[in-house]
This record gives C-alpha cells, sequence and structure tokens, in this order.
C-alpha cells in the first residue's frame, strides 16, 4: 500500500496506524534518508550535500534505496511506502519492481484536506517546534508544489482503481477510523 498527502494532512500519523492494522512495515523514505544523515552513511553523506543544496534528492537514489528496503524479509507479506512515489518516474520504477517480483499494490489511500486547513496546521506545527522558514508563503508555496507534482501520480492510481481518498480533516480517530473503513472495504 501506498499512502499520500499534502505536508500537514498526517501521512505520518495515519500510516502508523494503517501499517498496525495490516501488521506491515511502515517505510517513510524521508526517515530513512534521516536515518542515514544522523549515522553518516555513505548514502547519507550524499544525500545530506543534495538537499543543503536545496535540490531534491534524484529519482534514482530513492529508487534504489526503496528496492532495497522492500527486498529485507519483513516486506515479504507487504509494506506500506510513506513519501514514495512523489513522481512518475518513481511511480513507473515502482510498478515495474513489483512486476518483476510478481507483486502488486494493493490500495493507494489519499488523505484529502483542505489547503486552508493545512496551511494552520503547519503554522501551528511551525510555532511549536521553532521553525521559522515556515511562515504562510512558504508553506502555500509548498502546498501548490505538491498538488502540481502529486495530480499525476493520483490520476495514474485513479485509473488503476488502487486509489481511496479520505477525508483528512477532523480527529486523528476520526481520521484512522474512516481510512480503514475505506482501506477493508477496498480489499474485500
Amino acid at each position: 500500500m501506498l499512502i499520500m498527502g499534502a505536508p500537514g494532512a498526517g501521512k505520518g500519523t495515519q500510516a502508523t496506524a494503517l501499517a498496525e492494522a495490516y501488521s506491515v512495515p511502515a517505510i517513510s523514505t524521508g526517515d530513512i534518508f534521516r536515518a542515514n544523515i544522523r549515522n553518516a552513511t555513505e548514502l547519507g553523506v550524499k544525500v545530506k550535500a543534495i538537499i543543503e543544496a536545496g535540490e531534491y534528492v534524484p529519482d534514482d537514489v530513492t529508487e534504489a534505496i526503496v528496492a532495497d528496503r522492500l527486498a529485507e524479509e519483513d516486506c515479504a507479506s507487504g509494506f506500506l511506502l510513506d513519501g514514495f512515489p512523489r513522481t512518475m518516474h518513481q511511480v513507473h520504477f515502482l510498478d515495474r519492481h513489483l512486476s518483476r517480483q510478481r507483486r502488486r499494490l494493493n490500495a493507494v489511500v489519499s488523505l484529502m484536506v483542505e489547503p486552508d486547513v493545512l496551511v494552520a496546521r503547519l503554522l501551528d506545527r511551525a510555532q511549536k517546534e521553532g521553525r521559522t522558514d515556515d511562515n504562510e508563503d512558504t508553506i502555500r508555496r509548498r502546498m501548490e508544489v505538491y498538488a502540481g507534482q502529486t495530480a499525476p501520480l493520483l490520476f495514474h492510481y485513479e485509473r488503476q482503481g488502487l486509489l481511496v481518498e479520505i477525508e483528512g480533516t477532523g480527529t486523528v480517530e476520526e481520521v484512522r477510523q474512516r481510512m480503514l473503513e475505506a482501506v477493508a472495504a477496498r480489499k474485500a
């Protein structure tokens, strides 16, 4: 499965619940990058330099990391990817990778939240975490970039009959319940 949503939509929170419900690992590419940077691995040094230069980690690097992670034993019965794929190149890579392994996605969960709600959530988080670079203008720009980059991915998965859109506004428990019910209905 995949979980998608704009920054502030609650992906990380809901990914944990979804992964637990299906007894699969929740795999966050962002977490993998941060762990490698923190541990100063060869990959971490490379990724840190890319990020510090203000660039996105190239598709081939991200794809290799995901392929390696999906080959681990705990992914044998399934997985939940959070933060991947982000580009159509990555979508096609994942489709080919899973096809070669005679595996397929069962569902792509998309958390849908109104932009003004996301901005309010992110401004609150920025204030609590002391993120001075997260102001309303930069947050709204990130929302525009996310929407523009993600629309083709969502369309691709919708055409495949995999997309499960979830209203992401409400309490964590309300969103979780909607998500688990919708995914269960999709998988039935």
